[in-house]
């Protein structure tokens, strides 16, 4: 039987929409033949939108494509508008407080005890965004570092032969944990060692936050894990130490100029942790990174970093400035840009304008008053920047919370800082 030529072509078509839809799927982190999950991770198309070479640093040299523009397209954890699926911070600190309350309550030391255990796993969690088979395998004499303040997690444990990673902690958390398993009643009654059946867990935390009136649902283990990642995203610390600190794959650090060592990450992690811990402010408009190049003058140096979301930012700095930081290629620093100097412009091309440092981003936030308007733009890595016009220059922009904005500082506004 002779194939029809124009049935065979159509059927080929076929074959070639069904492959590119199965690789699109598999590429964004979705599963064929299932519901697309938003437990861990979820494409946000605002962030797609963002996509392209808005950091002019980025340009190529000469002929030279570069590896990578100005944003990484990756994925985020879940959407923060959708406060359905997490708790925000004062939601776990009331949880945390029901556990303390719940923990320090029955008269019997062996019931208090067992409680203490589940308060010190659900501390666990929330501090560290650890799963809870993570948690409940720790060995305490080994995987958790009291000096230096850092708990390290397998999954499965440390003999299951899978990648383990070390999460930073405060220092406070770190005696806590400390002064409850070396608990003499614990060590004799469990061993000095963390493992509950997770049932029994799972059941304890149900029960804590419907006593604060938090559905059983935004109670689990899981959803105390993802809300301490968006918290943590909220608190403008860089997408890829955050998912370092899940445990989740960093796409955006494979495809930079540099590399960022495990022990350079945390100490990125480290500087949130601590201000976490002060209950400082967000540390807005700054970017964490690597010193890439230095071009030094006669009385003035260019200092250019790649930040750890991928980004490529210039600050002009004095020689005397240069050498009081000790500043060469490779070194960690935070560029931080003041607020009033942070121009915005709007439009779908990059703006003509000489500021060395040009972003495309996401108005997050819009704060209005009677001379000046505050807005904040998130770019992809998470890092937000907020600047300060007037309320003339906000109605002139037709800014929009949601809408797409150019941001653009000059070198000469970067201020650089080292631990």
């Amino acid at each position: 039987m002779k194939e029809n030529p124009h049935a065979l072509a159509y059927n080929t078509i076929n074959i070639e929409i069904v492959l590119v839809m199965t690789l699109t799927l598999l590429f964004s982190g979705v599963k064929l033949f299932q519901r697309p999950s938003c437990k861990i991770l979820q494409w946000r198309s605002e962030l797609a939108q963002t996509r392209g070479p808005e950091n002019v640093a980025n340009k190529p040299k000469g002929n030279r494509l570069p590896k990578m523009s100005g944003t990484v397209k990756h994925a985020r954890i879940l959407s923060m508008e959708d406060t359905s699926r997490y708790l925000d911070t004062n939601q776990l600190q009331k949880l945390e407080q029901s556990f303390r309350s719940w923990a320090e309550a029955p008269d019997r030391s062996d019931i208090g005890i067992s409680r203490k255990r589940i308060l010190l796993i659900f501390l666990l969690i929330r501090h560290t965004g650890a799963r809870l088979s993570e948690v409940l395998h720790l060995d305490p004499s080994s995987d958790i570092d009291y000096k230096n303040h850092i708990v390290r997690l397998c999954k499965g444990g440390t003999e299951s032969g899978r990648p383990c990673r070390e999460v930073e902690i405060s220092e406070a958390l770190s005696v806590e944990v400390h002064k409850t398993l070396d608990d003499p009643e614990l060590k004799r009654a469990f061993g000095g060692i963390i493992w509950v059946d997770p049932g029994h867990v799972r059941r304890k935390f149900y029960e804590r936050a419907e006593s604060i009136g938090i559905s059983r649902q935004l109670g689990t283990p899981d959803v105390i894990r993802r809300s301490r990642a968006i918290e943590l995203l909220q608190n403008n610390m860089p997408l890829p130490v955050v998912q370092k600190i899940l445990g989740h794959s960093t796409p955006n650090l494979a495809a930079s100029y540099v590399e960022f060592s495990d022990e350079e990450m945390r100490e990125v992690a480290r500087y949130f942790v601590d201000k976490e811990s002060l209950r400082k402010t967000s540390a807005r408009n700054a970017f964490y990174g690597k010193v890439d190049r230095i071009d030094k003058g006669d009385v003035q140096a260019v200092v250019e970093l790649i930040s750890v979301g991928g980004y490529r930012v210039r600050g002009v700095i004095t020689n005397h400035s240069l050498a009081r930081l000790g500043l060469k290629r490779g070194a960690l620093v935070m560029a931080e840009i003041k607020a009033p100097w942070v121009m915005l412009y709007k439009g779908e091309e990059e703006p003509k304008t000489a500021a060395e440092n040009i972003f495309r981003g996401i108005v997050r936030q819009i704060k209005s008053g009677k001379l000046t308007t505050e807005v904040v733009v998130g770019i992809s890595d998470g890092t937000e920047l907020c600047s300060i016009i007037t309320e003339e220059s906000k109605k002139r922009l037709d800014i929009q919370e949601k809408g797409t904005i150019w941001v653009a500082f000059n070198a000469f506004a970067v201020v650089l800082h080292v631990d």
